[in-house]
Formats: C-alpha cells, structure tokens, sequence
C-alpha cells in the first residue's frame, strides 16, 4: 500500500488492471463527496463505492488521493464574516433584493445537516443546531433560542449581527424595521416548509413587504469553495435487523394511498424513504440517513431520487425491480409527470419544502395536505426491531458500566475534565458489536455546564470534573440493531443535602413516569405531568420534554410521538419507544437528568374494562445511589428502583470482567428503607 498518491496516470492504470471503468476526474468528484460526509468509524468504508474487493495497490493510491484532497480543502485561517457578508449584500442587491433569510437547514429540514448545506455557519459562524440570519442592506440579525445565548456571543460578530431570540423576536418585526417600504425578502423555497411560507408571506403582506421565492440560493453564489453533496455508502438493512421485508411495507403503505384515491406521496424525509426501502447511509452526523427524496405510487412502485454512486454492490437489486433509482435533479420532472396524471398527491406540509409544494401546484397536482405516511409505522418497531434494541441497549450498558468504573476511580483525582470522558466513553462504547457511532453529540457537563440543557463542550469552556459537583453525562450510540439513549447523572464526591433532595424529586417523577399504567387512546401529553409532579410539589420544573420517540437504527429523535407539555394528538402505541428523561436545572451551579429509553407494550389486566399499555424499561445502567434520600422515596418507588437495578446487575454482569462486575454489584445494592 503506498503512502503517497502517485498521479493520476497510475490511477487510471490502477483502475484499468481492476477491470473498472472510472477515470480519475470521476474518482476526483467521488472522493470530494466523500469527503463531504462524515468520516465514520470505518475510514475505509468508502472504497466499496469504486468497487468491491480492490487489489491492495488500488485501495492505497484512492487512500492516498483522500488524503491529499482532504489536506488540500483544509482550513488554514480564521474566515472572513465581514467579507461574506458584504459579498451575500453585493449578490442581493444584484437580484433586486431587500433582505434574504438564511436558515440552519437543508432541503429535508433535518436535524443534521451535511457540510454544503451549513450556509448559517458559513456566513456567521453560528454552529448550534437551531436558528436562522436575516440579511439586509445595512443591517443584519441572527436569531437563535435560548439554548444558545452564550453561543452566539462568543461565535458571531456583535459588529456584524444584531442578537435575536427566535421566539420571542418575531423575525417579520425585524425584517418590516430593517427593509424600505414595500422592500422585497428573499428566501430560499427548497430550505423552508410549505407552511413556513405561507405564514411569513402572510405577515410580510401585513408589513407592506413581498416574501420572493430565489431561483437559486445566493449564498451558494458568493460561496467559492462549497463542498459539494455528500457521498457515504447507502447500504441495505438486512431483513434480521429491519423485520419486515421493503416490499410488504411498500404494499401496505399503496393499499392506504389507493383506498383513500391517492395517486402518489412524496417523501422528504431521509428516515422515512430509509424505513421504507430496508437501507441505511452516512451522508450526515450520528443518524445513518441516505440523502434522497422518494415518490410512492399507489401500485407500490417508487421512484428513489439519489446519487446512484452512493448505492454500495447490491443495493440495486436489493431494492428490486419496483424501485427505480434516478438522477436527483430529476425529481422536478417527476413532480410535473404527477400533475399531468391528475391524481391527488400527499405531502406533508410541515416536513416538505415549499419547493416541492409550489412545483406539484403549478403542474396542476390536486394536493393531500397529510403527515408523512410513514412516520407512525416506523415509530412502532416489529417484533424484530425491538429484539435489536434490547440486544444493543445491554451491549451499550455494558459500556457505560465499564466507564463509570473507570470514572469513579479516575474522577476524585482531580484530572478528569469533560472532554476526557466523553472521549473514554466513546473509546468503551466503539468495541462494542455493531457500532455504528453516536447517535447524537455526548453533553458532558460538570457543575454549571450541566444546567444547560442542551450544553456541548468544547475547548473553551472543558470543565474539570470537581469533588462537591454533580456531573450530567447524556450520550447514545448508533448500533445496526438499535439507537441508545441514556443520560446520568453522577455525584464527585460528596453531594449536599440539596443535590440529593432534588435529584430524588427528579428519581420519583421518572419513576412515576416508568409505572404509568395507561388505556389505548392516551397521549405523551396526558402522562407529562407524572414526571413533573413531584418537582412541581416543591415549586420547582424544568423547561424541556420529558420524552421523544427513537428510532431504529436511525434518528435518536423521532416523531410523532413524544410526552412533553405541549398538546399532541398522537396517541402512545405498542412498539413506540420514548425517553423518558424528567430533569432540574440550577442555573450556575448543577444540572440533573436521568433518562431512560421505554417502549410502549400492552398490559394484561384481568379485570380491565378496556385495553391498557405500559412501558418497558429498556435502559440498563445504574442509576447514583449516593445521590438519592431514601426518606424521600415511597416503599413502592424503592421496590421499583431496587427491582431494576437487581435486572441492571443480572444483564450486564456476565458481560463484564470481575472487577467491574463487583463494583456494579455495590452500585446496585438495594436501598433499604
């Protein structure tokens, strides 16, 4: 294998001897994709898509290209917002524009986003997961939530960007302020929902404002070196891990459609085409999603709009003949085709772009304003998926027992700082079977750091993990049988009389939520207040959910269930599973959280007048005895507690040497009261 990249004549003659058609401009393109997507756990992972089983001296010059691409796109100094700025005002102008919206966002309104589509963070600096930009000729404004008001100062240029809250800053208030009357707001329609143009167009109209729909994005146009679409291999998810075959799901899903005489849906959304054909990819962080777009007829068959170069050897054929693959920037045709036919289309409006909403109405399509088709049947896993989820939830447990072991020898030193062990976390999870990566970035935060809620560390603010503080470790991982989800929180040393009185409040409103015995028909939202009502007994909350669904070897945060304050209508179904994740948080001081994963299965009463549901606690992992007052537990919340850890103890022991068996056996022990 050479370690130097030896020019693109002995490429060509490389790939030649292997029998591959690609020239090396084509495997140039490749591998800036390629580079566009995360690296992965396996950094090799990519050669599948030139071809299987490459000879030794092929697979190091492609190494050795990467390696030379990805040196060459390194970033060497510190950008210029000022001049990215001025250049996107010097493109507007051009364009006859007033302003233009720059949301964190892609054309699938993920969660993740892949490089190509930071613009937010390109023109700001703003890296948190939520906001949005406004642009104007001599002003300009970011708007972020609360979550991030620390961030944005210490990212984003006061002198450039004026700090907006993203709720209570109306953003039309600010744009009617900064833009002249009758003034033109530009946006990009494949980067907002059909809804959010409907409502901004709307309150612009009141403002004397008209909200113009961008041919092309102008970001994009004053952005030289845009990475380009990301390419990680898209892979199938095995019939043992997926449980239904893509064909049935296919089938149920057109028998819906063509009953209620719908022709097509569109979907947009990454994990659902993902659920739906049985495959899996890694164009973006922590989730395993092939970026594409879909169309579902109601025969069955379905358009899969991706970049064929993403499929690995035999993705094609396991997709089979009723799924055709084409180009993605075919999908504007295949709108128009829909209309032609003068079927009635779906499309969900809170997740499709106003892209899609706008083309299918000007090909004459009669729109079914629905939720995404697949987004209920995924959230209730098969008998197969769940098996997956317990075998990975033990597999993960297992390690986060052996870095709590490790923390409580390492932690009273004094030299653990939060950065360290979320990175001896992941070192313990990624031997495990299957690991596929974390499903979202770890939140390691000690003393104040873990009052914020959604806190991501970083060099400036690593904190070392001090004797008297409380540490709030929450971090999952993706297996390719299931996503983990799981949150601790883990007394240094000595905790005070307060720490363990609230923590116990936050132990009981978990377990209340844990023992909730429920009829078919509830909600998330009627069982919220469970986990809040013995904190709220003391005058106290917190201002987060208290559970999001999971996926299955896909997003940690899935819809459409969730438990949380806010009214949903989503009934709780067998097979959902949720958080279950009540917290306090002391601003400056300490934060607490205890989640655990659950799924919703049925309960067999005998004397039940209508069909019950319970959860099925499938975290494993113990939780900090000596932050808890028992004097504050019931008898029935200690047999609870004791209960599950006698199971934490019965699971995971065998899986660990004895050692760390032996201290999960003390840190298990029952609480007697």
């Amino acid at each position: 294998m050479s370690s130097a990249y030896r020019g693109d004549e002995t490429l060509a003659q490389l790939l030649a001897g292997a029998g591959l058609a690609q020239t090396p401009a084509g495997i140039r393109d490749l591998v800036a994709g390629v580079l566009a997507a995360p690296e992965g756990t396996d950094p090799d992972a990519w050669l599948v898509l030139v071809g299987d089983k490459l000879p030794d001296d092929l697979a190091g010059q492609l190494r050795a290209l990467k390696a030379q691409l990805a040196a060459a796109h390194a970033v060497t100094h510190a950008p210029d917002h000022a001049a990215r700025l001025a250049s996107l005002r010097a493109a507007l102008k051009r364009r006859g524009l007033d302003g233009f919206v720059v949301p964190r966002g892609d054309e699938h309104q993920g969660e993740y986003v892949p490089p190509r589509a930071q613009r937010l963070a390109w023109l700001t600096g703003f890296t948190g997961s939520a906001g949005q930009a406004v642009v104007a000729a001599e002003r300009a404004a970011i708007f972020v939530d609360g979550r991030y008001t620390l961030q944005v100062q210490a990212e984003v240029s006061r002198d450039l960007y004026e700090y907006k809250h993203l709720v209570e800053d109306p953003l039309l208030d600010w744009v009617a302020d900064a833009l002249p009357a009758g003034g033109r707001l530009g946006y990009d329609p494949w980067l907002h929902t059909a809804g959010w143009v409907e409502r901004t167009r709307q309150q612009a109209e009141r403002a004397g404002l008209t909200l113009v729909a961008c041919e092309d994005n102008p970001v994009d146009s004053v952005w030289a070196d845009q990475p380009p679409p990301p390419l990680a291999p898209v892979e199938a998810q095995d019939l043992p891990f997926a449980g239904v075959p893509a064909a049935e799901k296919r089938a149920r899903l057109a028998d819906d459609l063509a009953r209620n005489g719908i022709g097509a849906v569109v979907l947009t959304q990454p994990d659902s085409i993902a659920w739906l054909l049985n495959i899996r990819g890694a164009d973006v962080p922590c989730t395993p999603l092939p970026l594409s777009f879909a169309i579902l007829k109601d025969d069955g068959a379905v358009d899969l709009f991706i970049d064929r170069r993403k499929l690995a050897p035999g993705v094609e054929s396991h997709l089979g003949n009723q799924v055709a693959v084409r180009a993605p920037e075919e999908l504007g045709a295949a709108l128009d085709a829909l209309g032609r036919g003068g079927r009635k289309v779906m499309a969900d409006p809170a997740s499709t772009s106003a892209w899609i909403f706008d083309r299918l109405h000007m090909a004459g399509s009669k729109i079914e304003r629905e939720p995404d088709p697949c987004a209920l049947p995924k959230a209730c896993k098969n008998d197969a998926e769940l098996a997956g989820t317990r075998a990975a939830h033990a597999r993960d447990g297992a390690a986060l027992v052996r870095f709590l072991h490790w923390l409580s020898e390492e932690a009273p030193k004094g030299t653990v700082t939060e950065i360290a062990a979320a990175e001896r976390l992941y070192e313990f999870r990624r031997t495990n079977d299957r690991f596929r990566g974390l499903s979202f970035e770890t939140i390691s935060g000690a003393g104040p750091n873990g009052a914020i809620v959604h806190y991501r560390v970083s060099e400036a603010t690593d904190r070392r993990l001090e004797p008297g503080s409380l540490f709030l470790l929450d971090s999952g991982a993706q297996y390719r049988d299931g996503t983990t989800d799981v949150t601790r929180t883990i007394a240094i040393g000595t905790p005070t009389p307060e720490m363990k009185e609230r923590f116990t409040l936050v132990l009981k409103g978990h377990i209340a939520l844990s023992t909730a015995r429920f009829p078919r028909g509830t909600t998330g939202s009627q069982l919220d207040a469970l986990a809040r009502r013995p904190l709220w007994s003391a005058g106290l909350d917190y201002d987060h959910g208290t559970g999001h669904g999971v996926g299955s070897f896909l997003s940690v945060h899935e819809g459409p269930q969730r438990v949380s304050k806010v009214p949903n209508t989503v009934a709780l179904q067998p097979g959902m599973i949720l958080s279950n994740e009540p917290g306090y948080y002391k601003t400056g001081a300490y934060g607490i959280r205890i989640e655990n994963l659950v799924v919703v299965r049925p309960l067999d009463l005998p004397m039940a007048e209508r069909p019950m549901l319970e959860f099925e606690v499938l975290t494993l992992a113990p939780i900090d005895r000596t932050l808890i007052e028992p004097t504050l537990l019931t008898q029935e919340e200690v047999v609870w507690l004791n209960a599950y850890h006698a199971r934490v103890r019965e699971a995971l022991a065998p899986r660990l040497d004895p050692v760390v068996a032996e201290w999960l056996g003390q840190a298990t022990s029952p609480i007697i009261l």
